[in-house]
Parts: structure tokens; sequence; C-alpha cells
């Protein structure tokens, strides 16, 4: 059983799901958090994510990191969409310093990790009472725990 963490960043703020991951079993919920890119300095905020980042994942002796990589925009890329883009680099390089890191995009999820696209498996009640188990994982961390579900398969 190994320990992995999945990771969804959306404008400032950054979803982290700490499960153990073991074939044929749900994932077991170590921990659920959220992030905060604090205000003022971008540059000193990104220093401080990455700190956090980088020592959550050693001291947790973390195997893998999975990210949700950045989505193609269909109405061009606001500024907002460019600095949640920076601060996923910004994690991506944190979570590289301390483990093996991969990234996967919704699409790709949704064409090889079961039958639905993402956003159903999200919403789907009934799918995260048998696929997770342990510490309670709230409706907004589903991103990063689906994460791990089609990683680990």
């Amino acid at each position: 059983m190994e320990r992995w963490v999945g990771i969804a960043v959306s404008g400032d703020r950054i979803t982290l799901v700490d499960a153990s991951v073991e074939t044929g079993k749900p994932l077991l919920i170590k921990s659920d958090q959220t992030l905060k890119l604090q205000k003022g300095d971008r540059a000193a905020a990104y220093a401080v994510v990455h700190g956090q980042v980088s020592d959550y994942i050693s001291n947790h002796k973390i195997g893998r990191v999975v990210i949700k990589a950045s989505a193609v925009s269909q109405s061009g890329s606001g500024k907002s969409h460019l600095d949640a883009a920076e601060l996923r680099g910004v994690v991506m390089a944190a979570a590289a310093s301390a483990t093996e890191v991969s990234t996967i995009a919704k699409a790709q999820i949704s064409k090889t990790f079961g039958s639905r696209k993402f956003d159903e498996y999200v919403r789907d009640d009934g799918f995260w009472t048998t696929a997770i188990a342990g510490v309670a994982l709230r409706a907004g961390s589903r991103d990063a725990a689906l994460l791990l579900l089609a990683a680990k398969d």
C-alpha cells in the first residue's frame, strides 16, 4: 500500500487529497485540505506554497503525486486562468522536488477511466460511497480524488 496525493489547482487555491492506494480497494483518505495562496507579493506567496507542498510530501512519505493538468480554455485565457497556471507550475515543481509527479487532464480521464465523463463521476454521490473510505471527503475535493482513482487503474 502506497500513499499518494492528488492535487487540483483552481484560482488561488490548492486542493490536496492524501490517500493510501491499493489495487482493488477503495482509496483510504488520510487527509483532505485546501491551501490558499497568501495575499500580497506573488513571488513570496509562491515560495510559501512551494515549501508547504514539498514539506507535506516529504514529511508524509508520499510515493506519488497526481496533479490535474491545465484545461484548454474555449473562450481564451484570462488573467485568472494564467495565474492558476503559474500556481500549478509552482505546485508541480514543489512536488517534483520530493517525489514522482504526473499530470492528468480531465479530457484524458473521460477517455481512459470508466465509461463516463469526468464531471459525471464528480457529481455522482453513489460512486463516491464505494470509491473511497477513511476521512470524509469534501465534495469540492472530488476532482483531486478522481485523479488518484484514474492513476491507480
